[in-house]
């Protein structure tokens, strides 16, 4: 059976954020790995690159295809389930929602992920989506082996004992090496999280992020910008029986606060931003303390409909503190009038090659804007902030970062583009985001 191709009028593509657009030449929607290693020699017949969309949750230009696109959507497969070493095989255009439920049918989680689960597995993995957690680590520290198609239509598997360089690279590569047709993800047995989140002061919680990041296997917080006010969040495991949000409770502050009246507050501050100040004091004071437990991923993730744009840096933890206050300074001296609020979360050392958290304990420092609302001058300022201090990009969220910024940055980025270099002479998986942040 031939992958389907798509016709003319279907070709336009864009992101979740509506900041990236493409329109390719071609758009194919293969079935197989076999199908997307006939796709990735037809392109190099007719001299086309290629790029496999996700679900389109990045914010950078990855997923950009003018050559060839295809689409993941008919690459959901579950392939295997072994419920006794929790190895867990799936097609790279599964999404991640649906991956959760089927690994709680069978008595399964994922150590820890984001708060988002919208994005297939392999764009997830590709960009090194991660979450929070002091002993647990991202989605590229979960993945036990992948499935490539390289540029020269083989196809390819990899793992910490066959082809370990490819597979250190190849699990935060952005797509630059190969189309990631399956992921082999170690997963482990279900549990339930107990959250627990409190409003508190911006003090407060500088003071105490030590303490939090110690005693919670899960901490993260929001600051609301132009406030004193934070909401900080602690999850931790927890026995049974579950005792989750009611469904007016969840409804009430997962889908009608936190998306239908935070929307409709992104459109007033949008047309007048004047009032972002005050519309934050409010959003500030409003917050509630709230304690539930849930299955994992439950708890992790988070429904949002509210369509922003978002630059995230990791940084060394130690530079946490000192860099929060210079960028609530920074407040002080620009006039930015910002009306979502920036996240903190924490991550232990990874060593996937182009993981944020690669060699270090790590610090994820995230700002956004709604969709709408410029965001040039504030994320620049942001960005140099961060970048004095070694941060490094989060490869799906907006930066303005080339190789030789990254290469600095990064131990093994010269390793990578090596390998690059081997794998894909032609560059017949590049595009303008891979050209800016490994080189042409």
């Amino acid at each position: 059976m031939s992958p389907v191709k798509s016709p003319a009028n279907d070709r336009a593509w864009q992101n979740w954020a509506g900041n990236q657009q493409a329109a390719p030449l071609r758009v194919v929607t293969p079935g197989t790995g076999a199908e997307v290693a006939d796709a990735v020699r037809a392109a190099a017949d007719d001299g086309l690159t290629v790029r496999m969309t996700g679900s389109g949750h990045s914010f950078t230009g990855a997923a950009v295809a003018d050559g060839m696109l295809l689409r993941p959507d008919a690459l959901t497969a579950v392939r295997s389930v072994d419920t006794a070493t929790g190895l867990v095989t799936v097609e790279a255009g599964l999404p991640l929602h649906t991956f959760n439920r089927v690994l709680d049918e069978h008595g399964l989680a994922l150590a820890n992920m984001g708060d988002i689960q919208e994005q297939t597995v392999a764009g997830a993995l590709q960009t090194a989506t991660h979450g929070t957690g002091r002993d647990s680590a991202g989605l590229a520290s979960q993945v036990a082996a992948l499935e490539l198609v390289l540029a020269d239509g083989s196809v390819v598997t990899c793992s910490r004992e066959e082809r370990p360089d490819l597979f250190d690279a190849a699990r935060a590569g952005v797509g630059a090496l190969g189309i990631v047709t399956a992921i082999t993800w170690q997963t482990v047995p279900a549990f339930l999280l107990r959250a627990r989140e409190e409003p508190m002061k911006w003090d407060e919680v500088l003071a105490r992020i030590d303490e939090f990041d110690a005693a919670n296997e899960h901490f993260e917080f929001y600051w609301f910008p132009h406030t004193e006010g934070c909401l900080t969040k602690r999850n931790n495991r927890v026995e049974g029986p579950a005792e989750p949000l009611s469904k007016v409770k969840y409804w009430l502050d997962d889908e009608f606060l936190s998306n239908k009246v935070f929307g409709a507050v992104n459109r007033l501050t949008h047309r007048v931003p004047s009032t972002t100040t005050f519309v934050n004091g409010i959003s500030a004071k409003a917050l509630g303390a709230r304690t539930y437990s849930d299955t994992s991923y439950k708890v992790f993730t988070s429904p949002r409909t509210v369509r922003f744009k978002e630059q995230e840096y990791a940084i060394p933890r130690e530079e946490l503190v000192p860099a929060l206050r210079e960028l609530r300074s920074l407040f002080a001296r620009k006039d930015w009038r910002i009306s979502f609020p920036i996240e903190v979360r924490l991550l232990p050392e990874e060593d996937a090659w182009l993981s944020m958290a690669h060699g270090r304990r790590s610090a994820f420092i995230a700002v956004h804007v709604y969709h709408r609302d410029p965001h040039e001058d504030y994320f620049k300022g942001v960005e140099d902030l961060l970048t004095s201090l070694n941060g490094r990009p989060h490869w799906g969220k907006l930066h303005t970062r080339d190789a030789a910024y990254l290469e600095k940055v990064y131990p093994r980025f010269g390793d990578f583009r090596a390998l690059r270099d081997e794998l894909d002479p032609e560059r017949r998986f590049a595009n303008p985001y891979t050209n800016q942040v490994f080189g042409e």
